[in-house]
């Protein structure tokens, strides 16, 4: 037994040479348009909101034809991304995820927490469709997608439901939590601001509640980006009311400078 565990770290050693000479360097291929310019109401994860439609473009060097050949066949991809705005020094070994209300701590590998010791992104999006167009090459068109927009993707995936799909698996925490819903009020008056094609989606996400689980605040007004708009609303207890719509860059000119 302890020639087999010496051996077992000799290996284990050997492995992480390996591995420290030869680092991995990730190559941004693409960046992701969304109607997210903040973080703030992303869904918390991909294909809950289908209605929420994305865009793939490729950086110049991806920009080829040939690498997209066959994937037209898949009706779903792996999305490989980076997180925006999470970089720090060190890492640690426990989070404390929102919709647990924000207090109850969890390992960071059993949570999809974006501080992680490698800021890394996985989603599963709907392959819409691939658009031939004259300034960007091939464009993809996916829906589900939970990512802010132009977040950098690192590699893309074909998903295989015979392989990837997991009925019988189980949700661990997350279980209890995932048909969580608001009843949303949106005044007409309000939702009229908006175009059509962004209503189920918006619905959707206030129905989803934006906010972090520990915030139970009825006075307060909380809002969010979403396709050139602030949409602001308030919540008491499972009622979430919309209160105001805006455009998005005057609200950003009312907000103080830095």
């Amino acid at each position: 037994m302890k020639d087999k565990m010496k051996h077992e770290k000799q290996e284990d050693r050997k492995a992480r040479d390996r591995s420290n000479n030869a680092p991995l360097q990730l190559k941004v291929i693409a960046h992701i348009r969304t109607d997210f310019p903040e973080k703030f109401g992303i869904p918390r994860q991909s294909g809950i909101i289908n209605a929420l439609k994305a865009r793939i473009i490729f950086e110049a060097e991806y920009r080829n034809a040939d690498a997209l050949r066959g994937l037209e066949g898949f009706s779903h991809i792996w999305l490989i991304w980076g997180f925006l705005g999470t970089e720090r020094d060190s890492w640690s070994p426990m989070v404390k995820p929102p919709r647990l209300g924000g207090n109850k701590r969890m390992g960071v590998f059993a949570t999809r927490s974006p501080f992680r010791p490698n800021p890394l992104g996985l989603s599963s999006v709907k392959l819409e469709g691939i658009e031939m167009t004259p300034e960007y090459g091939p464009v993809l068109l996916v829906s589900g997608a939970d990512l802010m927009d132009h977040t950098p993707i690192y590699d893309i995936k074909p998903y295989l439901p015979y392989t990837d799909s997991h009925p019988e698996a189980l949700s661990g925490f997350a279980d209890p939590v995932k048909d969580y819903a608001l009843q949303v009020t949106f005044p007409e008056s309000l939702l009229a601001l908006i175009p059509g094609e962004h209503h189920e989606a918006v619905f959707a996400i206030l129905g989803h509640d934006p906010r972090p689980s520990y915030h139970n605040d009825p006075e307060r007004i909380y809002g969010f980006a979403y396709a050139g708009f602030n949409i602001r609303f308030t919540v008491q207890e499972d009622q979430l009311t919309v209160c105001e719509v805006m455009p998005y860059d005057e609200y950003k000119n009312q907000l103080p400078l830095d």
